[in-house]
């Protein structure tokens, strides 16, 4: 089978997307399928308008003799590949990850307006952009012949507003990996005089710092020897901070399922997550979640957390959770929703 991934982003690029394209690209070629890859390049130095145009003709070019087009995008990369696909007849599956709409509109208004809440209240105060691309979003996935979603928190979400159609929709779950370490070793002891959580995150509105850095300020304020890293840097660096850190802590105001949560998973580190993600169900006896409104909640579980005692008695708790989902899976599923489509 020929397969054609179009993504906006591809390794050495930093971000969910960018890991999930290679992923089923290495699983689909140990199965024997003949894979490309799409990703922007010169793309991104042009103005948004031109950027399109052109990425539709690099798709377009190369879809003769490919079965069908997988898109782990919702906006940049998917649109262009949509249109591109209608012409030549070709089948395109979409992945969403995050919601490009809310995030935009959370960094422009500074409104920290939770993503469940966000499509019954503020559709009506979008400015003429954020309206194109909800009309343009809506489009596409009406228009495209199947939407994947990682947790049915978002298609939920995104049900009424996007008018999907139910029938296109498929859950198929984020990438859990295998363990890396299946107990906690020296870090108590590594982390006795300053216990470090990362968030590894950049800085965006949505993420929800300030009130975050608010609940390490007041945490502190008691003594304890918590801090703070959200810095990123490559992917390598960033696993090695998670490695060497004390837990992991998500509070944003919406997180669909959280790579970052799942890479602590992976190296047996205890975790705060926000309760507004789709992971909730599955992860809810494994973490600890916060509400993201409440500073003191956050402060109250970074307390707990630094409770040598608490500490151990999540680790165990990460440790019992076995749960992996590979690209290998992920990769067949796929090719499931594929070939329902060609049944249908």
């Amino acid at each position: 089978m020929k397969i054609l991934i179009a993504t906006g982003i591809y390794p050495p690029d930093i971000g969910g997307p960018a890991q999930y394209a290679r992923g089923v690209e290495e699983a689909w070629r140990k199965e024997g399928h003949e894979v490309k890859v799409l990703a922007f390049r010169f793309e991104r130095t042009l103005p948004t308008v031109i950027r399109h145009f052109y990425y539709f003709l690099r798709v377009l070019f190369s879809l003769p003799g490919t079965d069908f087009v997988f898109s782990p995008d919702t906006f940049s990369a998917a649109l262009p590949t949509l249109l591109a696909c209608k012409l030549l007849g070709k089948e395109l599956i979409i992945r969403t990850g995050g919601d490009f709409l809310w995030e935009q509109y959370v960094e422009r208004t500074g409104e920290l307006v939770l993503l469940k809440d966000f499509y019954t209240t503020r559709l009506e105060k979008l400015n003429s952009k954020e309206q194109t691309i909800f009309k343009l979003l809506r489009f596409l996935f009406r228009h495209g012949d199947a939407t994947i979603f990682s947790t049915k928190w978002q298609k939920d979400i995104f049900e009424k507003p996007y008018g999907l159609d139910v029938r296109k929709c498929v859950i198929v779950e984020n990438y859990y990996a295998p363990r890396e370490h299946l107990i906690c070793t020296d870090i108590l002891e590594d982390n006795s005089t300053d216990k470090v959580f990362v968030g590894g995150t950049r800085e965006l509105k949505w993420k929800n710092m300030s009130r975050v850095k608010e609940a390490f300020a007041l945490a502190k304020q008691k003594g304890l020897p918590v801090s703070l890293r959200w810095e990123t840097g490559s992917r390598g660096q960033f696993l090695l901070d998670i490695e060497a850190s004390y837990a992991v802590i998500i509070a944003s105001l919406g997180d669909i399922s959280p790579n970052t949560i799942l890479e602590a998973i992976q190296f047996n580190k205890p975790f705060i997550l926000t309760r507004e993600t789709g992971l909730y169900d599955k992860l809810k006896d494994v973490g600890l979640f916060v509400d993201p409104e409440d500073v003191h909640d956050i402060a109250a579980k970074i307390e707990w957390l630094a409770d040598g005692k608490n500490y151990e008695e999540q680790c165990k708790k990460v440790a019992a959770f076995m749960f992996t989902h590979s690209y290998e899976q992920i990769g067949d599923e796929i090719l499931v929703v594929y070939r329902d489509i060609r049944r249908s």
